[in-house]
Formats: C-alpha cells, sequence, structure tokens
C-alpha cells in the first residue's frame, strides 16, 4: 500500500527531471525538450519511510525513458551523485529525491518484485478517516512466484549508469532499462509493465544472480 497525499511540490518531479534528465549517458531527447509523463507506478517500503515511484517520461519527441526515484526525508550516506535534487512537500516538508537505483530500498522491493512475482502497490488517500483507492496508472508484475526465494539485495555495492543501468547487490545483479520499449535483450526472471495503449507487456528491468 502506498500513502498519497493530496500536496504540492516545489519544484514539481518534472521540473527537477527536466534539469537533471540531459546528463544521463542514457537520455535520449532534444536536451531543450519539454519533459511529459507517460506513466508511473509505485512499490511499497515494507518500513513505511521511503517514498518508492517509476516514472516513465518522454522530453520532446523522445523515446520512453524509465526513471525509478525515491523520496526521503533526510540525504541518503553516500549518495550525493545520485542526488536529482530537493523539493518541498507541502504536507512533508523537504524531500530528497534521488535516482533509486542507488538505493538499497528500491534495489531490495524490486528484487522481491521480480522474484516473488509481486506487482505494483496499492495507491490510496485519507480522507476524513476513510480510505480512498486511486486506480492505477498502469500495471507491472514480475515473473517469479510466490515461494520463489528473494536473493539479498540490502546493499548496493555498485551501480553502473548505462542502458540498462545494472544495479550490483549481494546476491543478484538488477538491470533496469531505461529507455523501455526498445528490441533489448532481456533473459531470466523479469519485471513488465503495461500502460496505455501498449498490447501487450513491456520489459522494465531484469535480474541475474552473482552467484
Amino acid at each position: 500500500m502506498a500513502l498519497l497525499h493530496r500536496a504540492d511540490l516545489t519544484p514539481t518531479k518534472l521540473e527537477l527531471l527536466a534539469g537533471w534528465l540531459p546528463g544521463r549517458p542514457w537520455f535520449a531527447g532534444p536536451p531543450e525538450g519539454e519533459v511529459t509523463r507517460v506513466s508511473a507506478f509505485r512499490f511499497d517500503d515494507p518500513a513505511g519511510a521511503v517514498g518508492v515511484e517509476t516514472m516513465l517520461v518522454r522530453a520532446g519527441d523522445g523515446p520512453v525513458l524509465q526513471v525509478p526515484v525515491t523520496y526521503r526525508d533526510a540525504p541518503l550516506d553516500g549518495a550525493e551523485e545520485w542526488l536529482i535534487g530537493t523539493t518541498e512537500h507541502s504536507a512533508l516538508g523537504r524531500r530528497w529525491v534521488y535516482d533509486a537505483c542507488c538505493d538499497p530500498v528500491y534495489a531490495a522491493v524490486l528484487a522481491r518484485v521480480i522474484h516473488a512475482g509481486g506487482t505494483q502497490a496499492e495507491e490510496y488517500f485519507e480522507v476524513d478517516g476513510r480510505r480512498e483507492t486511486r486506480a492505477p496508472a498502469m500495471t507491472v508484475s514480475g515473473s517469479g512466484t510466490g515461494d520463489a526465494p528473494v536473493p539479498a539485495a540490502g546493499t548496493v555495492h555498485r551501480v553502473v549508469d548505462e542502458d540498462p543501468t545494472v544495479i550490483v547487490t549481494d546476491d543478484v545483479e538488477l538491470a533496469v532499462l531505461r529507455r523501455v520499449g526498445t528490441s533489448q535483450r532481456v533473459t531470466g526472471p523479469v519485471l513488465t509493465g503495461m500502460w496505455g495503449d501498449e498490447p501487450l507487456p513491456v520489459p522494465l528491468a531484469y535480474a541475474t544472480p552473482r552467484h
């Protein structure tokens, strides 16, 4: 479950990405092109401390880009180079927004969803003590099964910031496809997603054991 807040962000998520994306080695599209939202989904942090959202965006007429981010209420130690920026949340205060590929919370939940056949978190608002569920903008699904063992991914040892972006953890390497919908080769346990007019599941990330 992902609790949402009806709140303002200053700057907005897309404004943060507009200044950050053109500097990424996997960026595609006009550098000055408007960054627009294509879709998005969230994962649940079991500890309830870190917001975990994946945005699909496009710069101008460029391809769809996958940008997982984490939202934290304090800086993440040792992650300065992965900081997208800070934003003021009208309900929660200052939030530090990171490229989630550096974040151990994202690595752990991505590994779990892929291997255990999980899906996106249900999103809801609290309104006058009642829970209002928001319809998902897209659906994602891990290829594993509920009883499958989940490899340890509690520590991020290294991140290779290419396409795909490779997250090296304790027992597994997680590859996050940045330009989604392209003909990249995907093998092993995989996370796929469907949104909008996409007729078939599109690969978003996959996992490779380290041992």
